[in-house]
């Protein structure tokens, strides 16, 4: 039952955050579990398991997908098989948290009792409560070349920013503390949209894909940079 609630969550809380076409798939209820398939989480919103963080690569930790939640899971968290109903009752490769719930069967590994860290924030549920969220591309020192990945920051820590390499990650690869940084507009000359924070000798570049996108960003970092957590009174209709 709490994979099922943390699938719906997830599923609403992403929608609300891109309001596009990359949106999740609509989650299964609680009783459909197993008994209608699934629309599986695309493989190109998470570069990292569902279930237990860990990043994927092509040679030793590959994508799979749970045959009864749709998440992307890799091979070992999806060590299970279940019967499902909607595929004529066969055994089914299903992630841990499904087949415990499909099965009754107790598995001795205990996942949810490590401690998280800062880090371990899901992209979809901070994404679904944020001052803002979108995809940006953190350029490099030069300038010239970049990450681009899922920027986030959260209502409930506003004075952190919080990037993830795809917008349905469940964990993020790194933050930035927003506190006492400048946000600067882009060098003249550059055409791309670009913005800046600024603090003693670092200087952090950002192109968004729009002038406005730019523009949401560069006040939102400013009111957090400065201290302001309190939301501005047209947020909702801006953020």
């Amino acid at each position: 039952q709490d994979a099922i609630n943390r699938k719906k969550s997830s599923s609403e809380s992403f929608k609300t955050a891109t309001r596009g076409p990359e949106v999740e798939p609509a989650a299964l209820k609680m009783e459909e579990l197993g008994r209608r398939a699934p629309q599986w989480v695309r493989d190109n919103l998470v570069t990292m398991c569902m279930r237990c963080r860990e990043p994927f690569n092509a040679l030793t930790r590959r994508r799979h997908h749970c045959r009864a939640c749709g998440y992307v899971v890799c091979a070992r968290c999806s060590d299970y098989r279940a019967e499902l109903q909607y595929n004529r009752s066969r055994l089914n490769r299903v992630c841990q948290e499904c087949y415990i719930f499909l099965t009754g069967h107790v598995v001795l590994e205990d996942r949810e009792g490590k401690h998280k860290g800062i880090l371990e924030k899901e992209a979809a549920e901070v994404s679904g409560r944020s001052l803002l969220c979108s995809s940006l591309q953190l350029l490099d020192k030069n300038s010239k070349g970049g990450t681009r990945g899922w920027f986030v920051i959260p209502r409930d820590d506003p004075l952190v920013l919080y990037i993830y390499a795809a917008p349905q990650d469940v964990r993020a690869h790194t933050s930035i503390p927003l506190l006492g940084y400048q946000v600067k507009d882009a060098p003249q000359g550059d055409s791309r949209h670009v913005f800046q924070l600024a603090q003693s000798r670092q200087v952090l570049t950002f192109v968004a894909d729009t002038e406005e996108l730019k523009r949401r960003w560069m006040r939102a970092m400013a009111r957090c940079a400065a201290g302001i957590t309190q939301p501005e009174q047209d947020e909702d209709a801006d953020f």
